[in-house]
């Protein structure tokens, strides 16, 4: 049986001069923000992660699901993705602990590779190792979340005798999701067990990561899988959409700048928007939106869907009432019918 569909909202922090505001002012207004929809009963809070960008992008999103996390009674907090190769597994699942113990249960943890080469060049590390750091992340991590003590040798980790304390509040650790943009990560994602963030071609990403779960006697449909697909909910497109559309051009050509440098891993440069999973927005009202995000989920077995909350640039105050309809209104709709499916 397929779990039931959880409706949440992402965060990048991106600050454009257009927002007029400051990055603390910026900070205070997501939390205020997330608090509010919180109480609306959204399900779910995505942080992304990237570095070294002038728009003030996300670098470290731990310490903002603390503090999010203080302020919530409900919404369970995840990375989408968290990337590896600059994140000690070690260290990670300490922070991890603290969170789970802050939220009472309520984190979970999406992870990546990476791709960008100012990253790695920013940290020191070649392109080259991204491979290795992130499978052997993923494999420290799911010792840590055990709790028992363990010692582990590989090529870029060698340690003996850990244990993660605090213990998790969730029995095995926090849930883990792996993102892949290529076959060999979905079928990372399927060794590992994983629930799954396929960022690529259908073709590519999802079907072979449901292959290989179903060779090996286990059921898809069982698992995970997560997205972003962003909704505007507007009874009023033509004056609300175009501070939208500006935002997601200026986010794009960001993310297309990272694969400019020949050095470039993976990332979205053979990602065509022909071939890809759809994460276009849907703009329109209820309606518009209950039946585009229904075909949506059904069509590709989506079982979390997030939406950007706050574009590059905008104001939280100008994305307040869609969300607040996307969850009030769309979600619950949505929902139902996915269940029915």
């Amino acid at each position: 049986m397929r779990p039931l569909l959880r409706v949440g909202t992402v965060y990048d922090f991106r600050n454009t001069p257009e927002s007029g505001m400051d990055m603390p002012s910026l900070y205070a207004a997501i939390m205020d923000q997330v608090v509010m929809l919180d109480g609306l009963r959204l399900d779910l809070v995505w942080f992304t992660e990237h570095h070294f960008l002038d728009d003030g992008y996300l670098p470290s999103w731990v310490p903002m699901a603390g503090a999010i996390a203080a302020r919530t009674k409900r919404v369970r907090l995840s990375s989408d993705v968290c990337l590896l190769p600059f994140n000690h597994p070690v260290r990670l699942a300490e922070d991890l602990a603290v969170l789970d113990n802050i939220s009472n249960g309520r984190i979970e943890v999406g992870v990546g590779m990476g791709y960008a080469p100012h990253e790695f060049r920013g940290f020191g590390l070649p392109v080259s190792r991204r491979v290795s750091l992130t499978d052997e992340g993923i494999e420290v991590l799911r010792h840590c979340f055990t709790g028992e003590k363990f010692s582990f040798h590989g090529k870029r980790y060698d340690f003996d005798d850990v244990v993660i304390r605090p213990r998790y509040v969730q029995s095995g650790g926090p849930p883990l999701w792996i993102a892949a943009m290529s076959e060999p990560g979905a079928q990372r994602a399927a060794r590992n067990d994983s629930n799954f963030l396929p960022q690529g071609a259908r073709s590519t990403v999802l079907d072979p990561w449901r292959a290989a779960l179903k060779a090996s006697g286990r059921n898809p449909d069982s698992y995970r899988v997560g997205i972003i697909r962003s909704c505007l909910v507007t009874d009023d497109a033509e004056r609300e959409w175009p501070a939208v559309r500006a935002a997601e051009r200026y986010r794009g050509q960001v993310y297309r700048s990272f694969n400019k440098d020949e050095s470039a891993a993976g990332g979205v440069s053979g990602n065509t928007r022909e071939a890809s999973i759809p994460q276009t927005w849907v703009v329109g009202n209820v309606e518009h939106c209950v039946k585009e995000l229904t075909s949506f989920v059904r069509e590709y077995g989506i079982t979390d869907l997030v939406t950007w909350a706050v574009p590059p640039g905008m104001r939280p105050e100008q994305m307040n009432s869609s969300l607040e309809r996307f969850v009030r209104d769309v979600a619950p709709r949505v929902k139902t019918a996915a269940a029915a499916a």
